[in-house]
């Protein structure tokens, strides 16, 4: 792990799947969680909805830790422009799945990065295209309580047996459909002044 980062790291995300990932990377950070009220806006839109959310959630942390890097996350099914988050049971996860066999859903995921003290704010959006199987009911109940897939926007957690939900995958940065793209926030990052590769 690096040592003698110029500023703190603050991933402002309590998923577990994110700190995995953003471990990866070799960093030193801490967590904290942001406390944002992830309701949609009347009418707006999934993509939208993912890109506010982040940067909500990295200010929200930055207010209180003006000096650190902060790193603010969402992501947010888009099924034919209609948003699906988190089930949070079984029952709501069922009828997610119901819904997304055999279509076509973007997952739209957003990062933000945000440093009030240098005046660092930086957002992006990695969409992925993703292709459902025609699942079956029983093969939707199965994995729902093999994965219980249920802190996971769209039921999907593609990093297990989620992968077996799907036909296909599209996007320019793999570790986004887990909710945190680590090609884009890797210049994010470099870009606020943190190094990456044991360089500025």
């Amino acid at each position: 792990m690096q040592t003698n980062f110029p500023r703190p790291l603050i991933l402002g995300s309590t998923s577990v799947y994110r700190r995995q990932l953003l471990e990866r990377l070799g960093l030193p950070f801490t967590v904290q969680s942001p406390g944002v009220d992830e309701t949609p806006q009347q009418g707006e839109a999934p993509a939208a909805l993912a890109r506010r959310l982040a940067l909500a959630k990295a200010r929200a942390v930055a207010a209180q830790f003006p000096d650190c890097v902060v790193i603010g996350c969402d992501q947010v099914a888009d099924l034919h422009g209609t948003p699906l988050g988190k089930p949070g049971d079984h029952a709501r996860a069922t009828e997610q799945l119901r819904r997304m066999r055999g279509q076509t859903v973007i997952f739209q995921t957003a990062t933000a990065v945000v440093c009030y003290s240098s005046g660092f704010c930086s957002e992006t959006l990695a969409p992925v295209k993703v292709q459902y199987r025609d699942l079956t009911d029983q093969e939707i109940d199965f994995y729902l309580r093999v994965e219980r897939p249920y802190d996971c926007a769209g039921s999907c957690k593609s990093e297990g047996l989620g992968i077996a939900l799907l036909e296909s995958i599209a996007n320019d940065d793999p570790t986004s459909l887990v909710g945190l793209p680590l090609i884009r926030l890797s210049g994010m990052l470099r870009a606020a002044g943190l190094p990456l590769l044991g360089a500025k």
